[in-house]
């Protein structure tokens, strides 16, 4: 009775707990590293308290059930990563050389998987670096993800949805977290060895194979990828981003080696067709507008194509020496974003293809037969080919026009508070509600409250999936209405 009582304790106190607990992974890195022992206190004391906290309001509220009943999983998410970026702001309180608002734009941004910073990763201890780069690894999963890999209840497929997952990959959602949670850790492993063999240092192999997977961005590296000047680095990097891009669900046909469903998956079809189509035209400009040759631009172009379609954020090259043909192929590239129900941002690779046959339809039946009805397919991991309904092409388009009315406010309001062109806003803030990381020079130390603070609201907004924010901001107003007038 007790052991039942302690499962249905409020979410709310579960979710405190664990990302409490978050806290105190970075002391593995002491054994290698002991000199950080000193910062240990700005980790352990948080996260202390959040485990503390959690448990007394898991105690004096109600269950989870009954949460989800009223049909407030969006709250609960949206509680989640608040909570989520105000806890794991605290242990960069020790860095006091940095503003508030930079240490919560690097929390947001390590959470959300963008990538963006503002602070000195030259001058920082192990395990900060650790820390940051474990933030994006616990924000690719996300932080029900990471819930439920530990809990479950039945109604927990409300949330698993809010928080911007899609397919079931098992016949629980329970069991669809472990797999998860296992294939991640497991890509993880892979990749640290593949870095490794790279010539790569074990901590930095760690680090980026941490961020490489969650399509994060962040580096122990000034300049990113390209400070290790390796076609090697760069190839192993590219399969990792591509994999973090990927839906869980035809990774899981990867591993099971069932290449012939994964090759008619239509995401993995689009993205390989937008890789072909761009990466070669971004060669072409890089050669006819920077002086590049021909394969130093196939290179680069190859490399940042995929980081910036990926939403990974990974970097080879100064783009703000790039002209604005190859800027605007990276621009329309972090707007299309990765795969759904993967670590990926953006407005993802199923929404585009969906809206972009319909466009195609529409025009083709212009031209065609009278009352010509042609039905748009979509293949997907689990179900196969499915036929598109008129109900989810029409949330693929109202959720790709929100996206694109966000993005030019964004601009408008980045190139007002940052003083920058409109062809550096445009890049800047596709790369923050994208959650991509990639800069062109306007995200910096230097950047005032009111440029980060943009670039915050467009962060949390891309990585929630927009609706999931309205909803859950709407629901909580609603409450708060309702206890008021009580």
């Amino acid at each position: 009775m007790k052991k039942e009582r302690t499962k249905t304790n409020n979410i709310y106190g579960w979710m405190m707990m664990l990302e409490g607990g978050l806290l105190f992974i970075p002391i593995v890195v002491l054994p290698f590293f002991p000199e950080d022992a000193v910062w240990l206190p700005w980790f352990v004391v948080p996260g202390g308290l959040s485990v503390l906290l959690g448990k007394l309001v898991g105690l004096h509220s109600r269950s989870m059930a009954s949460i989800l009943q009223e049909k407030k999983s969006c709250q609960v998410v949206l509680f989640a990563w608040a909570y989520g970026f105000f806890i794991t702001m605290l242990p960069f309180l020790g860095l006091r050389q940095y503003r508030l608002t930079q240490i919560l734009f690097e929390s947001v941004s390590g959470l959300t998987t963008t990538g963006l910073s503002v602070l000195d990763v030259t001058a920082m201890a192990p395990i900060y670096l650790f820390y940051r780069s474990f933030l994006q690894f616990v924000g690719g999963l996300g932080f029900v993800m990471m819930m439920l890999v530990f809990f479950q209840d039945k109604d927990s497929m409300e949330m698993y949805i809010a928080e911007g997952h899609s397919d079931r990959l098992m016949p629980n959602i329970g069991r669809t977290a472990h797999v998860i949670f296992l294939m991640y850790s497991g890509f993880l492993a892979l990749g640290v060895i593949l870095y490794r063999l790279s010539g790569v240092s074990l901590f930095e192999g760690l680090l980026h194979a941490m961020c490489a997977l969650s399509t994060g961005g962040f580096s122990n590296r000034l300049y990113s990828i390209g400070e290790y000047n390796s076609l090697l680095v760069e190839l192993v990097t590219v399969l990792l981003m591509l994999v973090g891009t990927t839906n869980f669900a035809a990774l899981l046909l990867l591993i099971k080696g069932k290449w012939r469903q994964l090759v008619k998956v239509s995401e993995i079809r689009f993205m390989l067709l937008l890789g072909a189509a761009f990466i070669p035209l971004m060669a072409v400009f890089l050669v006819m507008q920077n002086g590049y040759g021909g394969a130093e631009a196939l290179r680069l172009s190859f490399f940042n194509a995929f980081s910036a379609l990926s939403t990974t954020g990974f970097a080879t090259c100064d783009y703000g020496a790039w002209r604005a043909a190859a800027i605007g192929i990276m621009v329309l590239l972090m707007l299309v974003g990765g795969g759904a129900g993967s670590t990926a941002g953006g407005i993802k690779l199923s929404r585009v293809y969906l809206v972009m046959r319909r466009l195609f339809s529409n025009i083709g039946g212009k031209f065609g037969p009278e009352r010509r009805v042609k039905n748009i397919y979509f293949v997907k991991p689990v179900e196969g080919k499915i036929q598109i309904r008129e109900a989810l092409m029409e949330e693929a388009s109202t959720y790709m026009g929100t996206y694109l009315l966000i993005y030019m406010a964004g601009v408008l309001a980045l190139t007002l508070a940052a003083n920058c062109t409109l062809t550096e806003a445009m890049f800047e803030f596709a790369s923050a509600l994208g959650t991509v990381g990639l800069t062109i020079g306007v995200t910096s130390a230097e950047s005032g409250n009111a440029v980060l603070w943009i670039e915050i609201i467009g962060m949390v907004l891309g990585r929630l999936e927009i609706f999931s924010v309205f909803l859950g901001i709407a629901r909580a107003g609603a409450m708060l209405r309702k206890r008021r007038a009580c």
